[in-house]
């Protein structure tokens, strides 16, 4: 990818090595070969477990596309038309050629093996549909948070929600052509995430890619739970 300054100087401060946002009010392992997620789905008919993973991020950072690229079903999608109507309230600063938005939900399915399937549920970025997280959120194993470098405030929402539920969540950097490129922890500094919160390096558009970020989701969710298991053990000891 391209190494030009971003667009929106003000997100470079978030990306300082000076420190950590100033409008936050809350406070990586090796990854693991694409051999080890299966290729072949099977009969859905047959699943008799769904891991629910959320995919949010902001208005514009790839969602959509995350999470078509990865399902292995044509994925349903709720979009409408960007309108004039909505000039006035969507924030269009920095993706102005996009024509259209999600309004409810992105849904898309992964067969892991049989009787273990992955349902994504793509959340809408924009502030009118942020009541509808509550919802999407019932269930879910963990999320995957979009970032776009050139745009890092927009995810902000997302990093808060997740943090305040206790849902264990990845922060996915989509990289874009012609955005100024950040080391991982760069990212999780200007975040200022919880310690242990993966950060990883991603294309929404391939397929590969898209399926590294969600082994990374899996298996952080899946050392959380574990951990909170054992504390509960012990405390009833």
């Amino acid at each position: 990818m391209g190494s030009a300054h971003s667009d929106h100087p003000s997100d470079q401060r978030y990306l300082s090595d000076q420190g950590h946002p100033s409008d936050r009010t809350q406070p990586s392992d090796r990854r693991q070969p694409l051999s080890r997620w299966p290729s072949d789905p099977v009969d859905p008919s047959d699943s008799v477990l769904a891991l629910k993973i959320l995919v949010a991020g902001g208005f514009g950072v790839g969602k959509t596309t995350l999470v078509g690229a990865v399902s292995e079903i044509r994925p349903l999608r709720t979009e409408e038309r960007l309108t004039e109507a909505g000039r006035g309230v969507d924030d269009l600063d920095g993706v102005e050629r996009k024509s259209a938005t999600t309004v409810a939900m992105d849904f898309g399915r992964i067969t892991i093996r049989e009787g273990l399937a992955v349902y994504l549920f793509g959340t809408p970025g924009q502030d009118r549909f942020w009541f509808l997280w509550d919802e999407l959120a019932q269930g879910a194993l963990g999320a995957v948070v979009l970032a776009d470098t050139r745009r890092l405030t927009d995810c902000f929402p997302a990093v808060d929600f997740f943090e305040h539920r206790g849902i264990p969540f990845v922060v996915a950097v989509n990289r874009f052509s012609g955005a100024r490129e950040y080391r991982p922890e760069e990212v999780a500094r200007a975040l200022d995430l919880d310690s242990g919160t993966p950060v990883v390096l991603c294309d929404a558009r391939q397929r590969a890619s898209g399926k590294e970020v969600l082994i990374n989701l899996v298996e952080h969710a899946g050392r959380v739970h574990a951990a909170r298991l054992l504390a509960e053990v012990t405390s009833a000891r």
